[in-house]
């Protein structure tokens, strides 16, 4: 993959099952009741593949990594 690609969070869908920061802590962080949110919504270079791959994991389909 090449060019830069952003995290896209469906917070409504988002269950809370914290796959997404197991498999990528740098990206996805949990907030006090579990919800996921991103410090920045642009993916450090170098963590684009575990991003995809934590993103792709999650049971709701709450994530999705796009082209910036």
């Amino acid at each position: 993959m090449s060019g830069k690609l952003k995290v896209v969070i469906d917070k409504p869908a988002c269950c809370g099952y914290g796959l997404c920061a197991e498999i990528c802590p740098e990206v996805y962080k949990l907030d006090a009741n579990g919800i996921v949110y991103v410090e920045n919504e642009i993916v450090p270079a170098g963590l684009e593949e575990r991003a995809t791959e934590a993103a792709d994991a999650c049971p709701q389909a709450a994530l999705a990594v796009v082209a910036a």
